[in-house]
């Protein structure tokens, strides 16, 4: 058993096994997934995937054992940045390197690995950056990781997250060491796959890159979209924040790489912060893989497996005790196996966003509500309706949505035939809005959104009313904040106007009306708007010809906080 093969390896001198025991106990019926599916090659990094903190990559014995026993069966990185194999000019040490893909081998988890850094000697620049100053050197350090990690890692993400960590460095430097890994990596072992990297979803900045020289050098993307996840989980109902990430990339390569248009595109850092309730954290760990899913996303390093130097952001606590999470993701890989295959959506009540993936046994649909206040649906017959967490089991021809999710084991024929025919569609938001010439938003006792929204427009509705119930108080946080529905308008730089219609408060206070908006250099402000006074509406209007939605931070432009009423908001695309 899982539990007494684990009894000898200890945790802070408790054995594990005995912390895991009390986690599995809470897992009913659960069955340790197969190490692969036979659709798949067994050398193929899985969809289900972990990752870790510094502090735990040093120490993975600790909790390794713990995400095997749920049929983890890949991780992110194991070690290996520049300063740490050659603090001397010369003398490189893989030691420590070397004994990690060992344990990791004998615990059979396949991992990735960073490239990235500056070893204490480099130039005397503080903060150090990226390595331009000495190409070769870079070259060097990353041929002599490829010659050690070949035969045991194939991915090699080439830094982590930038333009974080770089210094403030121009996309440009970020290109010349991409395409000197690529070529240094490639030389060593033509086999391995190079990773080019953006914080966030950042979009705008893999688009400078590639056309700063990295076009063609690389074989796969990460980005790390923790911000768009937690807006899925703290504002129900923008599940197409999160579900537009592959679709605009795409469409970036397309136009900058077209070669390129079809790589993989991972996830190497998503998760959750269980400080914000452990329900939600595990409410977000399945609305994350799930919606990264349906958009063929490849594989997601959850962040991460256990509690380390980023804070509680673990599965599993310090100590070994699972979280509601950990038993999320083993019921995850439990029904859909290592390479689950998306097969499409389907819509309930006309706003409840359902997922239908096929499984090594069986098909799982995956569903919650995007709403905060509760909702029934309703199926053709009796199915079996599977909580994430506790591992119940009801059958019933009704189902009660929240923000939990839930699984149904078995999905019925009808469903299976309306997610079929929506695979290839645009994921509605209220509408499609594929071909519209403007969207818009009027705010109310009742928001009406036409393809543009606010992270905030449940509160908006009920809470912040003015003028009679017709417009939004510019002092509420959350409601200042837009989103274009990324079927109108994501990637192309297309010139557009956006206006507001705007008053100041009762008090006639002065105030101004600023715009913030992600352009192709990222976000940026537009001249201020003096809104002349609170007598009748006026209307602000900007035309912008740099214009780049892409949702880096969740949110494509914003106004700021004063004390102005608003009435309308409005997208339109001008003819070039």
């Amino acid at each position: 058993m899982i539990a007494t093969r684990l009894m000898h390896e200890t945790l802070g001198g408790v054995p594990i096994g005995v912390a895991l025991l009390a986690g599995l106990m809470l897992l009913p019926a659960l069955a340790i997934p197969a190490e692969a599916e036979p659709s798949k090659p067994a050398d193929e990094v899985g969809f289900f995937a972990i990752g870790a903190c510094a502090a735990n990559t040093k120490n993975l014995p600790r909790w390794i054992p713990l995400m095997t026993a749920i049929g983890i069966r890949d991780m992110r990185n194991v070690g290996g940045a520049w300063g740490g194999v050659e603090a001397v000019p010369g003398k490189w040490d893989f030691s420590g390197f070397q004994e990690r893909l060992a344990y990791l081998e004998s615990q059979k988890v396949r991992t990735g690995m960073l490239l990235m850094g500056t070893p204490p000697w480099y130039s005397d620049q503080k903060p150090r950056g990226l390595p331009v100053k000495d190409i070769e050197g870079w070259k060097r350090y990353v041929s002599k990781v490829v010659e050690h990690g070949k035969g045991c890692v194939k991915y090699y993400a080439v830094w982590n997250e930038p333009p974080n960590g770089t210094n403030n460095a121009p996309a440009s430097d970020y290109a010349k060491i991409v395409v000197a890994a690529y070529d240094a990596a490639k030389a060593v072992d033509p086999t391995c796959m190079i990773g080019l990297a953006a914080k966030s979803a950042h979009v705008n900045y893999l688009d400078q890159v590639i056309v700063a020289g990295a076009k063609g050098h690389f074989d796969y993307i990460t980005l790390h979209p923790y911000e768009l996840l937690g807006c899925v989980e703290r504002r129900p109902g923008t599940e197409q924040v999160f579900m537009r990430i592959a679709a605009t990339v795409r469409k970036m390569l397309a136009a900058r790489d077209p070669g390129k248009v079809d790589c993989p595109i991972w996830f190497t850092e998503l998760g959750y912060d269980s400080k914000r309730g452990e329900d939600h954290q595990a409410a977000a760990l399945v609305k994350g893989y799930t919606l990264a899913l349906a958009q063929g996303i490849t594989t997601i390093n959850w962040f991460e497996g256990m509690d380390g130097d980023s804070g509680p952001m673990g599965i599993v606590k310090g100590d070994g005790t699972p979280r509601p999470a950990y038993h999320a993701l083993a019921r995850m890989i439990e029904l859909l196996g290592q390479h689950p295959k998306p097969l499409g959506w389907v819509l309930f009540n006309d706003k409840h966003y359902g997922f239908i993936a096929k499984g090594p046994q069986q098909t799982v649909l995956t569903t919650w509500a995007a709403t905060e206040a509760p909702d029934t649906i309703r199926f053709a017959k009796p199915v079996k309706i599977v909580d994430p967490v506790g591992g119940g089991i009801t059958e019933s021809d009704t189902a009660r949505l929240t923000t939990m999710p839930i699984f149904i084991d078995g999905v019925p024929e009808d469903l299976l035939k309306q997610a079929e025919a929506n695979r290839g569609k645009p994921f509605p938001w209220g509408g499609d809005y594929t071909d519209a010439q403007s969207v818009s938003i009027v705010m109310g006792a009742d928001n009406v959104e036409k393809g543009l929204h606010t992270q905030s427009a449940q509160g908006v509705a009920e809470d912040v009313l003015a003028y009679g119930g017709n417009a939004r108080a510019g002092g509420v946080p959350g409601g200042n904040v837009f989103m274009v529905d990324s079927n109108f308008l994501s990637y192309a730089a297309t010139p557009i106007e956006i206006s507001a219609v705007v008053r100041r408060n009762p008090n006639n206070a002065p105030a101004k009306l600023v715009l913030e908006y992600e352009s192709t250099s990222g976000y940026k402000k537009a001249p201020e708007f003096d809104i002349p006074d609170n007598k009748t509406w006026h209307t602000a209007t900007w035309k912008i010809d740099d214009a780049q939605f892409v949702g880096t931070w969740a949110f494509n432009f914003r106004f700021n906080i004063g004390p102005y009423f608003v009435k309308s908001v409005s997208v339109r695309k001008l003819d070039r």
